[in-house]
């Protein structure tokens, strides 16, 4: 979160909305193309860097795939995009309204209480590297959260978001008609999982450990990662894109597995 926030202070980028999830992230940026992918492949970096400092992960995300696509500002494709952002969480049943996800832009649209935070210029220098993992100087106004992060509402672009909905009704059309939000709705086998990933998450280590006497899923050969997404299937319900997040892998390699 914090390296949203670096990011967004250093490059001649305003964000519009964005949202991390567990093996992607999305993004809407107000910026050239040119800038919008130097945004994404420093978020990249500088990731890459604290995951193989932090938690000896050697695997760098310049690999991982991205897609910049340019959003014309009529026929309501800025609403629909920032819409779509927004649902992710929504899609994968990890809450039932983007509001209530913590890791992007979901609560702070149309929002009149805000979580409240800490000014960054209170903090020593020594304290703000401590706590924000950056050198960048972030502007002094800008609010720190009790979970460590500064908060999205410091640096999204709140004001040009609102005057592109309009209302807070009319954004809230978009939200629930969007593909996102469609998704959540189908009753086919790849509609909405039935548990949160956070609960199919805390099974694997068990799983590991129960069918193969491994501490993580990273150490299993390829046949035993299929057995054990297929377990978490059988238990869970899950479908694919859950499998996926969870399992850190993408949606091919996950149904590769499956299909082993």
């Amino acid at each position: 979160m914090n390296l949203v926030a670096a990011l967004a202070a250093e490059l001649p980028v305003f964000v519009l909305a964005f949202v991390l999830m567990s093996n992607h992230v999305h993004f809407v940026l107000l910026a050239t193309k040119t800038d919008a992918e130097r945004f994404i492949n420093e978020f990249k970096r500088r990731h890459s860097k604290h995951l193989h400092l932090r938690y000896g992960i050697i695997k760098l995300l310049k690999d991982n795939n991205q897609d910049v696509q340019f959003i014309p500002m009529e026929d309501e494709s800025p609403e629909r995009a920032i819409a779509y952002v927004q649902m992710n969480p929504v899609a994968a049943n990890i809450c039932l309204q983007p509001t209530q996800y913590p890791w992007g832009s979901g609560d702070i649209f149309f929002n009149p209480s805000r979580p409240k935070g800490n000014r960054l210029d209170s903090l020593s220098e020594r304290a703000r590297r401590k706590t924000l993992h950056t050198k960048t100087r972030l502007p002094g106004h800008w609010l720190l959260g009790d979970d460590g992060y500064v908060l999205p509402a410091s640096y999204v672009r709140i004001d040009y978001v609102e005057r592109i909905f309009r209302t807070a009704k009319r954004m809230d059309y978009f939200l629930r008609t969007s593909s996102k939000a469609k998704l959540r709705l189908k009753s086919t086998e790849d509609a909405m999982p039935s548990f949160k990933d956070q609960l199919v998450l805390a099974a694997i280590p068990n799983l590991c450990r129960s069918l193969f006497q491994k501490q993580a899923f990273e150490e299993l050969t390829d046949s035993q990662k299929s057995e054990i997404l297929r377990q978490l299937r059988f238990r869970f319900s899950s479908n694919v894109h859950q499998l996926a997040r969870v399992a850190g892998l993408t949606y091919d390699a996950a149904a590769r597995l499956l299909d082993a």
